[in-house]
């Protein structure tokens, strides 16, 4: 496992786990999408850090930022301070960002990046393909890889369209020097047909389904007992 994806809940009294789709759309119209992504941002921190303290080594955390709160004047200096909070390595630490942040100001997002960049954050960009980002912002931005949405990964067994287009979408990130994550994978038909076919990096339920944050380290970096000899 190379990394992992910080995911959100809410949890309502009445209807109880709620998940994104619910309500992140609601909180886009308005600046409650600011304060949840602030929230975020330090609690992956410092979720990190608890691991760390624990002993468990854990790999990169990914956090999906918004439009909204991409383009907030101190943005960098919000990914800075949960990074000082927290105190943990920017290595540890990865952003996500749609492609609507590619083309909505492309010099806000260069300036952005690059002090991200900077500072030792990696750069992800989420459900590629589903947007309008062209060959020229991907030139232009210090971005490390591309996620390749689940949309193209569900019926790739059976739909020759999506095959091309993970196909062209791999290719072209292998010449411009980008990872490539496949989003979606859930069976290991998918796994092998993808592997084939180039993949490297996967995300999906086939690896494991969403887990909270003590689940997730019982399972992936379950504590050593030791025997002690009488």
């Amino acid at each position: 496992m190379r990394s992992a994806e910080a995911l959100i809940r809410w949890e309502d009294r009445e209807k109880g786990t709620l998940l994104p789709m619910a309500f992140l759309p609601i909180a886009e119209e308005s600046n409650l999408i600011v304060e949840i992504g602030r929230w975020v941002l330090l609690e992956a921190c410092n979720q990190i850090k608890a691991w760390q303290d624990a002993g468990i080594a854990e790999p990169r955390i990914f956090v999906n930022v918004s439009v909204r709160q991409f383009r907030q004047p101190d943005f960098v200096q919000q990914v800075q301070h949960a990074l000082d909070s927290s105190a943990i390595s920017p290595e540890l630490l990865g952003i996500e960002v749609t492609e609507q942040v590619l083309i909505s100001d492309i010099k806000d997002t260069q300036a952005k990046m690059a002090a991200l960049k900077a500072l030792g954050i990696s750069i992800a960009v989420d459900k590629f393909g589903t947007g309008y980002s062209s060959l020229l912002c991907l030139q232009q931005l210090p971005i490390d890889s591309l996620k390749i949405d689940r949309k193209f990964v569900k019926d790739i067994l059976t739909d020759a369209s999506d095959v091309v287009i993970v196909d062209a979408t791999m290719d072209m990130a292998r010449h411009l020097g980008l990872e490539v994550i496949l989003e979606g994978v859930e069976t290991a038909e998918q796994l092998s047909f993808l592997t084939q076919r180039g993949g490297q990096v996967f995300q999906g339920y086939y690896f494991s389904q969403p887990l909270p944050a003590a689940h997730y380290a019982d399972k992936y970096f379950p504590p050593v007992i030791e025997a002690n000899r009488h």
